[in-house]
């Protein structure tokens, strides 16, 4: 377990912003290098990459980081959502909608992700499927036909479940990623959860205009689905990326601290409000501009390089 001490990151920051986050993004970086280095040598008998993670663990960026190592090496590369898969709800009711475990396995359409996944294998032209989240729908995307010197990268909290990926494993190399680093201030430690969490409450606030309060909540609900259904099945993933960025924590604090100032002390998760505050607030800010365009923090804040 990595542990950064709070007075560490402000004495870097402090001494020289530049170079702080120079570093915190080679840490990363690094990872990628590495696993980029590890999957390519079995790029041809197993061209299918698993991507998985939980929420906040940012795979998107990392499936998109590592496509373009991977394509330095001269294996094109192709990213895939399993969000895509998901199974269209917009014929529920809404007492129904209420009953459907947002996290489980069987949110995606296991028959179709299989049958997609072989035709990647046997190089055959697959009709890929597009999710629309703002009315639950899914509709019909770009054709795509993997070349027998091309690879597939599949990123989705499942990727990594055998029982949704089918048989293509076999075929498959898996990556597991998440926040593995702690945050130290004082006697205190910051689950690497809460990490995961503020890039939540970035994102979900300024892309998807959720409250503060709701993304809590939510929270409670994704924790259960991790600990059912992607935990037990990180041990399939032969490369592990910590996806802590050391100055994220700096940047975020611009943002949340004012947003977190204004939650009721009476709302029930408030320990967890008061957590959050106490690190961010004994943080050194640090401006947005500071952030790489290819950054995993863009992911969160806006202004990436890469399009989501």
């Amino acid at each position: 377990m990595n542990i950064l001490p709070v007075n560490k990151l402000n004495e870097d920051l402090n001494k020289d912003a530049f170079e702080a986050v120079k570093a915190g993004e080679a840490f990363y970086h690094d990872q990628l290098v590495s696993a980029a280095d590890k999957i390519a040598p079995s790029a041809k008998e197993k061209p299918i990459i698993l991507l998985s993670g939980p929420s906040g663990s940012s795979k998107t960026t990392t499936a998109m980081r590592l496509k373009a190592l991977l394509e330095e090496k001269g294996l094109l590369a192709h990213v895939i959502s399993m969000d895509n898969y998901f199974c269209p709800l917009n014929n529920l009711t809404q007492e129904e909608l209420l009953k459907v475990d947002l996290e489980a396995p069987s949110r995606v359409d296991i028959p179709l992700l299989n049958e997609h996944l072989d035709r990647f294998w046997q190089c055959l032209p697959t009709q890929l499927p597009v999710f629309n989240f703002a009315d639950q729908t899914r509709g019909a995307g770009e054709i795509l036909c993997r070349q027998e010197n091309e690879l597939i990268i599949i990123e989705g909290i499942h990727a990594l479940n055998p029982e949704v990926i089918g048989p293509i494993h076999q075929h498959a190399q898996g990556i597991y990623v998440s926040v593995r680093t702690r945050l130290s201030c004082g006697e205190k430690l910051l689950h690497p959860s809460m990490i995961r969490l503020m890039r939540r409450l970035m994102r979900d606030r300024l892309f998807r205009g959720r409250r503060t309060e709701d993304i809590f909540r939510a929270f409670q609900s994704v924790q259960r689905g991790e600990q059912l259904y992607i935990m037990p099945h990180k041990k399939n993933a032969g490369v592990s990326i910590d996806t802590f960025i050391s100055f994220e924590t700096a940047v975020y604090a611009n943002f949340l601290i004012p947003e977190l100032e204004k939650v009721d002390k009476g709302f029930e998760m408030y320990d967890k409000v008061e957590e959050m505050l106490y690190f961010l607030r004994n943080v050194t800010p640090l401006e947005s501009s500071a952030v790489p365009a290819h950054s995993i923090v863009r992911e969160f804040i806006g202004g990436s390089s890469f399009n989501y």
